[in-house]
């Protein structure tokens, strides 16, 4: 028989057949915001271009595109969580903690939780040898390790593109959670070489990044995506826990008026979350999932 090929990390499951638990505090719905800050490199390169929809040709006004997320944009949704009390997981390029040292101290005086971004965008870690893409996890943790005093425990690569072995590089590197498997709307464990590691729900699609670039919808589409996936895993949340994250981007959701209609969305959910939400880091949930006996999370 001709067999497709598959990857083996995880066996099929059904949500409806899983164990139910509660997230701390008798809460259903975990919820996060996760930020990526990046760093790219100038007219070399991948990244996507603001006016052809596609990681084209790196030009200055590309650039210039993404600075503006680091000079402006980090601010102003720096300021609104601060508004809302809200914590963010940082998808963090360690070069950011070479070139922008009054973001990185705005990270730690906000308590902000760290993921691993690998160390630019401009790169992909998915066409690299092996050994290559193991110095490249190696030298971002040792670098964001330096920056903040811990080294980080979550990873996503640049793009959430990852090779065969991605995962099995991020376990023996001690790395006990990954955000590249949008593949639930629960933690699930995924299998290594060596080991397992487990995967956070991050959004391909509720992310800015896919919707006002790639799709081009507006800021208020976005929105409108936002509340009624709020408003819908709420309620499902009734039946089985569930991880809810909005994945932004600074140069994109930071634009003045993307992030009005970002302000809103946040708002309805802070105003409807009563005591059914938890808000916290993807690092949290982890370490939560990790403390669970066995069997609870599949």
């Amino acid at each position: 028989m001709l067999r497709l090929p598959s990857h083996g990390r995880y066996s099929f499951s059904p949500i409806g057949e899983r164990p139910v638990y509660d997230w701390p505090g008798g809460r259903r719905l975990a919820f996060y915001l996760g930020l990526n800050i990046e760093h790219f490199a100038f007219m070399a390169g991948i990244g996507n271009d603001p006016f052809t929809r596609t990681a084209g040709p790196q030009t200055q006004r590309n650039a210039a595109w993404r600075d503006y997320g680091l000079r402006v944009g980090v601010w102003r949704l720096f300021d609104l969580f601060e508004e809302l009390n809200l914590p963010a997981s940082v998808l963090l390029n360690s070069l950011v903690c070479e070139h922008y040292p009054q973001v990185i101290k705005a990270i730690r005086d906000r308590g902000d939780s760290i993921v691993a971004h690998g160390r630019t965008n401009s790169e992909l870690l998915n066409v690299m040898w092996e050994q290559d893409e193991a110095r490249i996890i190696a030298e971002t943790t040792d670098v964001i390790a330096a920056s903040f005093g811990k080294r980080p425990t979550g990873w996503m690569g640049p793009a959430a593109a990852e090779s065969r072995v991605t995962t099995d590089l991020l376990i023996e590197a001690g790395y006990t959670h990954t955000l590249g498997w949008p593949v639930d709307d629960q933690p699930i464990w995924i299998a290594g070489r060596s080991g397992r590691i487990m995967s956070i729900p991050y959004p391909m699609e509720l992310n800015d990044m896919g919707t006002n670039v790639l799709r081009d919808h507006t800021g208020v589409e976005f929105e409108r995506m936002i509340v009624d996936q709020f408003d819908e895993m709420l309620e499902q949340s009734k039946a089985q826990p569930l991880v809810m994250c909005v994945a932004l981007h600074p140069f994109v959701c930071g634009q003045p008026f993307r992030l009005r209609a970002l302000r809103r969305a946040l708002k309805h959910i802070s105003e409807r979350a009563e005591d059914r939400v938890w808000f916290t880091h993807a690092e949290e949930i982890a370490q939560f999932c990790h403390s669970q006996p066995d069997q609870t999370i599949v």
